[in-house]
């Protein structure tokens, strides 16, 4: 007889209030990928984000590490919804279904990166990720041109009150102190 896995969830609340992280007591993704989940027509290679977007409140879904965080609408309070959701994840992750078919994680196409690029990944994965990632969230480097640094803020940083400050009075002033280069800092959408 084979045993199964216990699977306990936590839930973290974490500076945006629309967004709660839900973590589970096992990986769900190799260390250092994340998947955004804008809507359920992205999560099709998905089944459990798709599960989740079947609930009328659940507007967002991102997957990292060993954590799932759920954005909700404004006019809903957690306090309603927590418990069907992570009731739902846990069932789900119980049950041995796959948490993203192999569709899901196609290998983007490898972009050469100047020695900028290079520096301002660096810094974000030293400095900025690790923080961003404690909130339920992420943030990816998408380019650097003219003094102009572009980056993907996913989950609990998709859409936050904060971020705007996170980005300029945190991730922008890094940045231009350890690179003079750097003029200016922007999030933009996926």
């Amino acid at each position: 007889m084979q045993t199964q896995e216990v699977i306990n969830i936590y839930m973290e609340a974490n500076p945006n209030p629309n967004s709660m992280k839900f973590v589970a007591n096992i990986m769900l993704l190799p260390a250092g990928e994340s998947l955004d989940f804008p809507d359920a027509e992205s999560a099709k290679h998905a089944p459990l984000a798709k599960k989740l977007f079947e609930l009328p409140f659940v507007d967002r879904v991102f997957y990292m590490s060993n954590f799932v965080t759920i954005t909700k609408p404004e006019d809903k309070e957690w306090v309603e919804i927590q418990n069907e959701i992570k009731s739902l994840i846990k069932t789900h992750l119980e049950s041995g279904e796959p948490v993203l078919l192999p569709e899901a994680l196609q290998e983007e196409e490898e972009v050469e990166k100047s020695p900028y690029d290079e520096k301002i990944m660096m810094i974000l994965d030293e400095y900025i990720k690790p923080a961003v990632e404690g909130d339920g969230g992420a943030i990816t480097f998408h380019s650097f041109k003219d003094g102009v640094v572009k980056v993907i803020l996913q989950g609990a940083c998709s859409g936050c009150p904060s971020s705007t400050v996170t980005l300029k009075a945190g991730i922008e002033n890094l940045l231009q102190r350890m690179m003079p280069e750097v003029k200016k800092v922007e999030a933009i959408n996926m």
